[in-house]
């Protein structure tokens, strides 16, 4: 069988500016990067701005293995079977992270024969908007460093410097460390600590913006840590602003490329879903939408991290309003969920226990008033008798279902899928709504998300929550959604607690304002902001040849 780097290696790409053209876009609106990579001018949009917008179609999935369950696979399968049945879609994708490629997960671009290509340049350097956003958000480190090495006339609390340091790397030992160390010609010894760069707040407000001059503002508003009389510090305070966006000018526009079966696609921006908000750039989304019949966009990891964060933070700052939901469901995810050890074995008992994850999910996106499709990505172990089981339990959630074998066959295999979710559009209008209002108290917010999406029963906030909450309180910024921050692996905040856990309590440890991406960040359970390798790390299969032919890559 053939690998996904192999099959994305013997496929036929168009030149970039042939897909280009076939969105309608002119030679001004684009800028080619290599032959098959171009970056679209963000001002196309106003263009644009009369033209009517196309299907919005949201792609989640239920809580996966640790593998993934092919949520951007089925994205790319769906937005290739649209085109072949002679619509226009066009798929909206976040840009993939270095750390997870050498890590555990591997690449971001789908799978089999519903790939985005070229899938190596895209999985590694891409178009350098990862390092933009990393240097954008280092220079901030630095000239806080300096400013406290010369005087410190903002009377900046060193002990109170919320801004953390950047690496597009999983590098656990960055965590935790001194800096400063050398004597005074290397500055002042403190502590500090490393994220992973798709964590940066930076990321998150590239993502959320909605021009450069809206981009400008929002890293105006960032703070980055306190004074000694607790008062709040932003990037303005410390002349940058202008800097820090003049960086970001290239990162800031999408990234267009194709899929295998040569249909556009933008990826652009990569905010973790665990830690940040999940979703794509907004100024992608929205030329998506102008430049198609059906805009196919995915939220990391399940319906309850990405999705809720995609309808509760990005829908509402881009005035965006869904119009269908697809839910990704694998059997080996299912039957992992109803306590089975071997994946690849049929197991009917499993199977149906790990259903009620599905039902959990199915009842939370119905909750935002979206038409809702499951999709059963077909994984080689998979039987009919496990098929019939879901099809069966989604008929009594009166959600279709249809089988999707997009890996194996490309847009033929999603087309199934794709004629659902039409059926669906059309006869089912989304009365899309958030889940909470904004006017809620920070607190109250967090207990929404809790009970009626994880299904607790209540949420602890620690000391040093609390504290914020009242510091949210008393400087305005109550009216900002929550971005929750917690495992991927289980509905609660406990990575063990599989299926559909009930009675449980989750914690709130730590509450953090991102002030400039516009929403409030409360820290579930352990969840950490820096992953780690696995004991045996992907980039130990990596591999390139003489001729720059690379392997392994997925």
């Amino acid at each position: 069988m053939k690998t996904d780097i192999q099959i994305a290696q013997e496929a036929t790409l168009l030149p970039i500016s042939k897909i280009a053209e076939k969105i309608g876009l002119t030679e001004n609106d684009y800028e080619m990067y290599g032959k098959y990579k171009a970056k679209v001018d963000f001002n196309l949009l106003n263009r644009l701005s009369d033209k009517k917008d196309g299907k919005l179609i949201l792609v989640t999935a239920i809580t996966p293995t640790p593998a993934g369950e092919g949520k951007s696979t089925v994205t790319v399968g769906l937005t290739q079977a649209l085109n072949k049945m002679g619509y226009s879609s066009i798929a909206a994708l976040r840009e993939p992270s270095l750390g997870p490629v050498f890590g555990m997960k591997g690449g971001a671009t789908g799978g089999g024969h519903s790939q985005v290509v070229p899938m190596e340049e895209i999985n590694l350097h891409f178009t350098g908007d990862l390092h933009a956003i990393g240097v954008a958000h280092n220079l901030i480190s630095a000239v806080i460093d300096n400013h406290i090495k010369f005087g410190n006339k903002l009377n900046i609390d060193i002990t109170r410097i919320t801004w953390k340091r950047v690496l597009d790397m999983n590098d656990r030992s960055l965590r935790n460390i001194v800096i400063g160390l050398g004597g005074s010609a290397s500055g002042i010894p403190r502590e500090n600590s490393f994220q992973i760069t798709v964590a940066s707040e930076i990321m998150a407000t590239l993502c959320l913006a909605n021009s450069l001059k809206d981009l400008k503002e929002k890293i105006a508003k960032i703070i980055f840590g306190y004074d000694v009389n607790g008062k709040p510090l932003t990037v303005a305070d410390l002349n940058i602003t202008g800097a820090v966006t003049a960086l970001l000018k290239d990162a800031i526009k999408p990234n267009l490329v194709q899929t295998l079966e040569n249909t556009p696609v933008f990826i652009h921006g990569g905010p973790f879903a665990n830690i940040a908000h999940g979703c794509n750039s907004l100024i992608a989304t929205k030329m998506a939408l102008k430049l198609s019949d059906y805009a196919i966009t995915e939220a990391g990891f399940a319906a309850d991290l990405g999705a809720e964060k995609f309808l509760d933070i990005k829908c509402r700052q881009g005035n965006l309003s869904p119009d269908c939901v697809v839910i990704v469901a694998t059997v080996r995810a299912l039957k992992h969920h109803g306590g089975a050890k071997d994946l690849g074995v049929e197991n009917l008992e499993a199977l149906s226990k790990g259903l009620e994850n599905l039902d959990k999910h199915i009842e939370n996106m119905k909750k935002y008033n979206l038409p809702v499709v499951v999709a059963m990505n077909r994984f080689l172990t998979d039987t009919e008798a496990e098929f019939d089981l879901i099809r069966n339990r989604c008929r009594e959630q009166g959600v279709p279902v249809a089988l999707c074998d997009v890996w194996a066959q490309g847009g033929e295999g999603g087309i199934e899928l794709a004629k659902l979710v039409l059926n669906e559009v059309e006869n089912k209008k989304s009365q899309y709504k958030p889940l909470y209002e904004l006017s809620k108290s920070p607190k109250e917010k967090i207990e929404t998300i809790v009970k009626e999406i994880y299904g607790g029963v209540g949420v602890t906030f620690s000391a040093k929550a609390k504290k914020m909450l009242t510091f949210l309180e008393e400087n305005g910024y109550n009216d900002l959604p929550i971005c929750m921050s917690k495992t991927q692996k289980s509905l609660s905040d406990k990575a063990n607690l599989l299926g559909r856990p009930s009675g449980f309590t989750v914690e709130i440890n730590e509450i953090r304002i991102a002030a400039g991406a516009g929403f409030i960040i409360a820290m579930a359970g352990d969840i950490i902001d820096m992953p780690g390798l696995p004991k045996v790390p992907a980039a130990e299969m990596i591999d390139i040849d003489e001729f720059g032919k690379i392997s392994g890559l997925f």
